[in-house]
């Protein structure tokens, strides 16, 4: 198989469906955006030491892929079944965080994303996937999208800045709180 077919040449491109689109179809924006977080989570996962959440990790890459190639049909042509996103997976991301929430400092103010290189990359996945989470809904509005996607990059989006914290927390780096200045 060829990585390149040229068949993308003119600013279109296909969906899982073989119907063409223009290459800013919402379609893609949305599932392209969703690659685009997978890639982060994937950086992510490579600095990890921690078994557990880089098993997690590991997990939600494969979530998002899924996601990527259910955002990538056209429902009306579809033609052949693709795994689901379930609320199992969205329990998931929620479990972890509880886990996650019982040794991390109760959150009285506004963190910065920031302190660290590697807290700074949680913070970037986690705006990529407040995008992603607003092209779905965006397409969300034009054509059928199930619903527990939206849900999933929600929580995700959440799951990403508690990761974040426990980073912080698990290489000593203190967490910036944002205070407003007043002249």
């Amino acid at each position: 198989m060829n990585i390149y077919t040229k068949t993308g040449d003119k600013g279109q491109t296909s969906l899982v469906t073989g119907t063409r689109v223009s290459k800013y179809h919402p379609r893609i924006e949305a599932y392209g955006t969703v690659d685009e977080l997978n890639s982060w989570v994937g950086l992510i996962c490579a600095q990890l030491t921690d078994e557990k959440d880089k098993l997690m990790l590991l997990k939600i890459q494969d979530k998002l892929f899924t996601l990527g190639a259910l955002l990538s049909q056209d429902e009306a042509q579809m033609r052949f079944e693709l795994p689901k996103i379930m609320q199992a997976d969205v329990d998931s991301l929620e479990q972890e965080m509880d886990r996650m929430h019982t040794f991390l400092p109760k959150l009285n103010f506004f963190i910065l994303p920031g302190g660290h290189t590697f807290v700074s990359y949680c913070h970037l996945a986690r705006t990529v996937c407040r995008r992603a989470e607003r092209l779905v809904c965006k397409l969300a509005d034009e054509a059928p999208v199930d619903e527990i996607l939206v849900i999933y990059l929600n929580r995700l989006s959440d799951y990403l800045f508690v990761l974040s914290r426990k980073i912080a927390k698990d290489l000593g780096v203190e967490e910036i709180a944002w205070r407003e200045t007043r002249d």
